[in-house]
């Protein structure tokens, strides 16, 4: 009598683990969802902090600072500056380091006497930005990531 009891009980908890499973799959997929969004967000914006900081080594190299300590930077050094943190050359050539980053987002200036400033704002656009749950505020029309950069002019 006993066993057809547990047999009774056991043919009742079959299709429970496939509820269970049925339950949690959307939550366990958007956890692996945002945490590849969250990273992927990471490494553009440490590959753009990256450029910037190689473009502001260049231009304190270029960069003449007058007898004042005025930086004077010229439309040359720009231009080679602003293509260096877009394309990783000077000539500005071949595919941009992230993808639409453009030498147009990308501002050099003179800084504090003696020093020299370059910034860049990138807008990121989430790979997942057509599923619902990450169409939030304005990530689901991209994201703006800007990283900048101050050094001394040499």
């Amino acid at each position: 009598m006993t066993m057809f009891r547990s047999l009774r009980a056991s043919n009742k908890q079959r299709g429970i683990a496939m509820v269970e499973f049925a339950i949690l799959l959307p939550v366990l997929l958007l956890l692996v969802l945002a945490t590849s969004e969250f990273g992927r967000a990471f490494v553009q914006y440490s590959a753009l902090t990256k450029s910037v900081r190689d473009g502001g080594r260049y231009v304190a190299a270029k960069a003449v600072k007058g007898s004042t300590g005025v930086v004077q930077i010229n439309a040359t050094v720009n231009t080679q500056t602003r293509n260096l943190v877009t394309y990783g050359n000077i000539a500005g050539t071949g595919p941009s380091l992230l993808p639409g980053l453009a030498p147009g987002n990308v501002t050099v200036v003179a800084g504090a006497p003696g020093s020299v400033v370059v910034s860049a704002v990138y807008t990121y656009m989430p790979l997942f930005a057509s599923l619902p749950p990450f169409q939030l505020g304005s990530w689901g029309a991209g994201h703006p990531l800007s990283a900048a950069v101050t050094m001394r002019a040499l």
